[in-house]
């Protein structure tokens, strides 16, 4: 049954559309609950603790990983499912798994894996983290991946193209891929990590950027979603003008920040709830989106995302480590395709059983479940040379 304090259109997990392989249900957990402790027992999801956002996991102790990422993301997630009076375990579940299938080495290697991948079917570490959890991950006698109910499956694909939504839908009627085909929007807790994602890399961009010397506060003053809330901030406590107090300033102005943009999506999802009144989970597939910002704090948050852009991700620093990074994965597709038996075992058998493209693809899965600095020390013993993390 759902529960009573949820709201009507919420997901509930008594009724979820179920599992690729049907099992008997928990006698403690909801099927939720369930989803998400099978993430947080993966091999894919300790990974993650390795694996960086926009440093690199040499540059530093104190940066943020995905792991620490996805953990942001489900905090925050779970604090405003509950003010929303939707389901809070399937958003704490699509939060920690949301990023899974996410490359070493951030975008950077996203991209050049996307680019190896050019001739057989592209690379979409959206699409990647559904393979983690559908067919990766093996840990079961019965199936391969983690036979995760529908709900958590459908908020772990948060894009797909159409080429990929129709070869899902062709192996899966009516399954993941069928939204994308028929533009409809997931559910109110998928529509709710997407956002708890954005704040998230915001806020802890800005950390990050400060504490690497790559962006000041001087420079953010810039930005009106931040300098707002940095400013009322220090006149409120003035002795943190002083150069000493700089980080306690930083992050009270964070906070700040971050509790108006929570507070923001609050008041805009239930006012969009009041206006269309979807009565079902399925009907809130037929609406427009209906978690969302105001209009207000959606062009500020814009606005952030630019600055971020345009001083941090674009620095002369962090392209510099970008363009190694992505040396790496080119180095290790190439060799792994000239040389499958240099993978680990079962990922070889896969490549060498198959087309060029099973091979290409066997390779990219490889090169995709590699932290930073596996993929370091495998590039150094297959090209004899160290360019991260020397």
């Amino acid at each position: 049954m759902q529960s009573s304090d949820q709201l009507p259109c919420a997901s509930d997990p008594a009724q979820t559309r179920g599992r690729r392989y049907p099992e008997r249900p928990a006698p403690t957990r909801t099927e939720y609950q369930r989803d998400r402790d099978r993430i947080v027992h993966s091999t894919a999801f300790r990974r993650l603790v390795y694996k960086t956002q926009v440093f690199l996991n040499h540059e530093g102790d104190l940066f943020r990983t995905r792991l620490t990422h996805s953990l942001e993301v489900a905090q925050l997630g779970r604090s405003i499912a509950r003010s929303l009076q939707i389901n809070e375990d399937l958003v704490e579940a699509i939060s920690l798994a949301h990023d899974l299938g996410h490359t070493p080495f951030g975008h950077a290697g996203q991209d050049a894996l996307h680019g190896c991948m050019a001739g057989f079917g592209g690379f979409e570490h959206n699409l990647q983290s559904l393979r983690v959890v559908d067919r990766l991950e093996e840990r079961y006698p019965q199936y391969d991946g983690l036979n995760l109910t529908f709900e958590t499956r459908e908020g772990v694909l948060k894009h797909c193209s159409r080429s990929h939504a129709e070869q899902l839908e062709a192996s899966e009627p009516g399954g993941v891929g069928s939204r994308f085909l028929r533009r409809e929007q997931p559910s109110l807790e998928a529509q709710l990590c997407n956002l708890a994602d954005e704040i998230a890399y915001n806020a802890h961009d800005i950390d990050d950027g400060v504490r690497s010397g790559l962006i000041s506060l001087a420079q953010l003053r810039d930005v009106p979603l931040f300098d707002a809330y940095r400013a009322a901030a220090q006149a409120e406590y003035p002795d943190l003008a002083s150069p000493s107090l700089q980080r306690r300033l930083l992050f009270e102005a964070i906070r700040r920040m971050l509790s108006a943009q929570v507070y923001d999506v609050i008041d805009a999802t239930r006012e969009a709830l009041r206006e269309h009144v979807p009565a079902s989970a399925d009907e809130v597939r037929r609406c427009p989106p209906l978690v969302l910002f105001s209009g207000g704090m959606r062009e500020r948050s814009t606005a952030l995302k630019q600055f971020l852009f345009r001083h941090l991700y674009r620095h002369p620093q962090v392209m510099e480590t970008t363009g190694l990074a992505q040396e790496i994965v080119r180095d290790l597709f190439a060799a792994y395709v000239a040389a499958p038996q240099e993978m680990k075992a079962a990922f070889a058998q896969q490549a060498l059983g198959g087309d060029a493209s099973m091979r290409a693809r066997a390779v990219a899965d490889f090169i995709a479940g590699m932290t930073d600095r596996f993929a370091a020390r495998e590039h150094e013993r297959l090209t004899g040379r160290r360019l991260l993390g020397g």
